[in-house]
């Protein structure tokens, strides 16, 4: 059945903040200890971000998930205001993103159902949270929001991409992750074993087993039926959220992506 906005009691949204290992070309580049800082139009990016979700009408709570934590993130002047908000907290990750979720659950500090979405997501906003929300199966144990190719060179045929191309379309994701019973442990410990491959399409699917790996390079599967498929294997209902928004898929992940998205968020405030 679809979600509405108010079908839903207020949610967590967990921000991944972190850093991958070694020097971040962005952070280098503006001076800054980590990605999440990088100014964008002049704010950081965490600031953009965490304003979006706290601003949110059902927002439970936020947990800033990183390895700096609280002492590293909120010594901006423009990023203190985290440390004091009642509905942020930060916390210290652990081993790898998957991991780290696992122990926020298993810790009590989250909630499921949650939401989670990362710090260089900067052009996500409550129209975007709203149509993930509108597009997704309440009974999905895990969702994951994408873009199609089409949609994306629409508005913007200058955005470089990565693409996962199954038949009926080519997909790139949208930083935004559901999170939806206690059965996700299951997708999460998976994706633990592949969390370093996450760019790698095809490395993700083969550890589903040679039958989905080859019916999505043949482009025998279309990107729904193998989320299904994937999802059963673990004994679990998952979905793709499909969102008609261009910028959904626009993070900040190369100079290039900076320069876009300042030039999309000074229309936007015209």
């Amino acid at each position: 059945m679809p979600a509405t906005l108010s079908s839903f009691n207020p949610i967590y949204f967990v921000l991944l903040a972190g850093s991958r290992p070694g020097i971040d070309p962005l952070a280098q580049a503006a001076g800054v200890p980590t990605k999440a800082l990088v100014p964008v139009a002049g704010r950081p990016m965490l600031d953009r971000v965490a304003r979006t979700l706290v601003e949110y009408g059902a927002v439970a709570g936020v947990v800033i998930l990183s390895q700096q934590g609280e002492a590293g993130l909120a010594i901006d002047p423009q990023t203190r205001w985290l440390a004091d908000h009642p509905k942020i907290r930060f916390v210290e990750s652990g081993q790898g993103i998957s991991q780290s979720l696992l122990d926020l659950i298993d810790g009590g500090q989250i909630t499921l159902p949650a939401i989670v979405t990362t710090a260089d997501n900067v052009l996500m906003d409550g129209r975007v949270i709203d149509a993930f929300l509108a597009r997704l199966d309440r009974r999905a144990d895990v969702a994951v929001a994408m873009v199609e190719r089409r949609t994306l060179m629409a508005a913007y045929p200058q955005s470089r991409r990565t693409w996962l191309k199954f038949r009926g379309g080519w997909w790139s994701g949208a930083n935004l992750f559901w999170l939806g019973s206690e059965r996700a442990r299951g997708a999460l410990a998976l994706w633990r074993t592949v969390e370093q491959d996450r760019k790698k399409g095809w490395k993700i699917l083969s550890v589903f087993g040679p039958a989905l790996l080859l019916g999505a390079g043949l482009r025998l599967l279309t990107i729904h039926a193998a989320i299904s498929r994937a999802g059963k294997r673990l004994g679990l209902a998952a979905q793709i959220v499909p969102l008609p928004i261009a910028e959904a898929c626009i993070d900040a992940d190369k100079p290039e992506d900076i320069v876009l998205i300042e030039r999309i968020l000074a229309e936007r405030e015209i």
